[in-house]
């Protein structure tokens, strides 16, 4: 009978690994096609703990009446240390903690550089900067810009800034960062348990399957180039519970994060190799940075239409735009597009109060995760 409380021990302790294995950066997990067994084990996690505590049970009367009790004693210690850590400490919700508040500073108010770069997002005259190096560690923050609930989000793994309104079927929604798939965030919304990717706004798994989140537009730049173009914009401010576990010199916001998970390849087309990814309806493509700092103005097309990407003196500010035509050349004078005889801001408001040029999706991001995540995207090689 000893032998039911060994089995129940070491089946428990394996299925509290595979629970978090499975939606965590560990050796392999992320590489597999998996989501559909993680989901089954942790929506099932208290049918199997019920089970193999009973086995344990089963078994615990007899385990305990040798000679040399110890031995049980010490499995049983291993088996609540498994326990704690795969759900106290390893857990994504554990590790990555939303901010208890959400505060802004103005242009004259903020500790932080110009040289930081933000995730923007304008709705209403209302302009709110995000900090990566804030962000990425908080992976989520949930706020209201203009009247419009947003829920911003970031993903260092992938290096992906997107910006969602947290609707689920035209109901407001909150969410809560359970893990990750295929090197991408996952969110699990309060009501369904639904698992959601950080990238696309989709639902994975989980019965609201194939639902995806409305996106809302954002910008990256930096803080100095976002309070050159709209002075009247707010910046998010540090929550100090968190000081520690931010990025505060920016190291992964200008590629020089050491972790093997968050580091920049300098070359090209590398798996960690920037590029910027543009999106125009079900087609995409993907613009190597490299080759962008080098020339600041790409010319291009996409889905058979005339684009341009552009690069800003900072070196971070991007955006990209259709033309309107293939035979239209535009250039920089410092931060300033020109098309003929136009003059345009960098997202694309003309500085004669005449009609803005069309802004498309763009999204800087590592290349692993724009293939991995558009498998049928171009690249301008």
């Amino acid at each position: 009978m000893k032998k039911l409380f060994y089995a129940g021990a070491v089946l428990l302790a394996l299925f509290e690994i595979l629970n978090v294995y499975f939606i965590m950066p560990m050796p392999g997990s992320q590489r597999m096609n998996s989501i559909n067994w993680a989901y089954f084990l942790y929506t099932n996690r208290w049918i199997f703990r019920i089970v193999f505590t009973i086995v344990m049970l089963a078994g615990v009367r007899a385990a305990f009446s040798t000679a040399r009790r110890w031995v049980p004693g010490v499995v049983l210690a291993a088996l609540l240390a498994v326990v704690y850590m795969f759900n106290f400490v390893m857990t994504a919700d554990h590790m990555f903690i939303q901010p208890a508040t959400v505060a802004f500073d103005k242009a004259g108010e903020t500790a932080l550089n110009d040289s930081t770069v933000v995730i923007a997002v304008a709705h209403n005259s209302d302009i709110r900067a995000y900090p990566i190096r804030y962000i990425q560690y908080h992976h989520q923050v949930q706020d209201t810009v203009g009247g419009r609930r947003v829920i911003v989000t970031y993903c260092n793994v992938c290096r992906t800034g997107r910006v969602y309104e947290p609707l689920v079927k035209g109901q407001p929604e909150r969410f809560r960062l359970v893990g990750m798939d295929h090197f991408n965030a996952m969110f699990e919304d309060e009501t369904t348990r639904s698992w959601w990717r950080q990238v696309n706004g989709e639902a994975v798994t989980g019965p609201l399957r194939g639902e995806v989140l409305p996106e809302a537009e954002s910008f990256q730049l930096t803080l100095g180039k976002l309070f050159q173009m709209y002075p009247q914009a707010q910046v998010m401010r540090a929550d100090a519970t968190f000081k520690e576990k931010y990025d505060t010199l920016g190291r992964f916001e200008k590629g020089r994060s050491k972790g093997q998970l968050t580091r920049t390849d300098s070359l090209s087309w590398q798996d960690k190799s920037w590029v910027v990814g543009v999106v125009k309806g079900d087609a995409s493509k993907a613009f190597d940075w490299n080759e962008l700092k080098r020339r600041r103005v790409l010319h291009d097309f996409l889905a058979g239409t005339p684009v341009a990407v552009v690069l800003s003196e900072d070196q971070q500010t991007f955006a990209a735009f259709e033309r309107s035509s293939a035979e239209e050349a535009w250039e920089l004078h410092a931060d300033t597009v020109v098309v003929g005889d136009q003059r345009y801001n960098l997202r694309g408001e003309s500085y004669a109060a005449g009609p803005s040029l069309t802004r498309l999706k763009s999204y800087q991001e590592f290349w692993h995760s724009w293939k991995t995540f558009h498998p049928d995207t171009e690249a301008a090689k």
